[in-house]
């Protein structure tokens, strides 16, 4: 059996471009989050939609993994409502490349 191991970005493996790997990412990371929040407290979907200011269909589209229904901003609106607390690190992605100076 032959492994190949992956990026850390599994959209990125998937052959999506970049920035819209990194976007599905990050849509993925707080859909998880929230959907683990609703999960730990053994809430209703109409109780988190309630929380969280939005439907009923959307806390089950969330929980659904329908990351195309979700933007950045409306999941941000979500986690906040909810009391988590999203944080951001931004770091180098690539090395950048080292120019060999010519005299």
């Amino acid at each position: 059996m032959r492994v190949t191991k992956g990026n850390e970005n599994v959209f990125v493996d998937c052959g999506f471009p970049p920035a819209e790997a990194e976007n599905l990412r990050i849509r993925a990371k707080m859909m998880m989050a929230l959907t683990g929040y609703i999960e730990e407290r053994k809430i209703t979907q109409s109780r988190a939609a309630k929380l969280m200011g939005v439907s009923q269909p959307r806390i089950s589209n969330l929980i659904r993994g329908k990351i195309g229904l979700f933007t950045i901003d409306t999941l941000v609106n979500m986690v906040a409502a909810a009391g988590l607390k999203v944080e951001i690190d931004i770091s180098a992605g690539r090395p950048k490349l080292k120019h060999k100076r010519v005299a």
